[in-house]
């Protein structure tokens, strides 16, 4: 219903954003459980680059090939932000400990602040939509 207005889109978004920042805090927080497990690699979501490239897919490219076949491969395939999803990625390059484990408790707990901080962002600007439509519509 909203979803084909800015408005929709934006709530859309946001709420996207917010159910991703809840899936970071938990795998922050398994990250900070095993700090002190051998051998286990601490892991990361990657959701915001997904959604900038499949925002960048939306625009058309300067030069459209034209299919004369339905076998042809077309140059435009924009990628629906709604189905981009949070994807988590274990870190298997970085090691810190002598026992394997990559986890850093100082940058887990910067990543945790700098993510609990992002979310009530998301809140503070979510609430300002529903103010804006509030006063639209009085």
């Amino acid at each position: 219903m909203f979803l084909n207005n800015s408005f929709g889109r934006v709530v859309d978004i946001l709420h996207r954003s917010m159910d991703v920042s809840m899936v970071r805090r938990n795998v922050i927080a398994d990250n900070l459980a095993n700090a002190d497990t051998p051998n286990f690699k601490k892991s990361t979501i990657n959701f915001e680059s997904e959604l900038k490239r499949a925002f960048q897919s939306q625009k058309k490219p300067a030069l459209e090939l034209v299919m004369t076949h339905e076998k042809h491969i077309s140059n435009y395939k924009p990628i629906d932000y709604r189905t981009v999803g949070p994807r988590r990625v274990l870190d298997y390059l970085s090691q810190t400990d002598a026992n394997g484990n990559n986890v850093d408790i100082e940058e887990e707990s910067v990543h945790m602040l700098k993510n609990q901080l992002n979310y009530q962002l998301l809140t503070q600007v979510l609430s300002n939509q529903f103010t804006q439509i509030s006063m639209v519509t009085r």
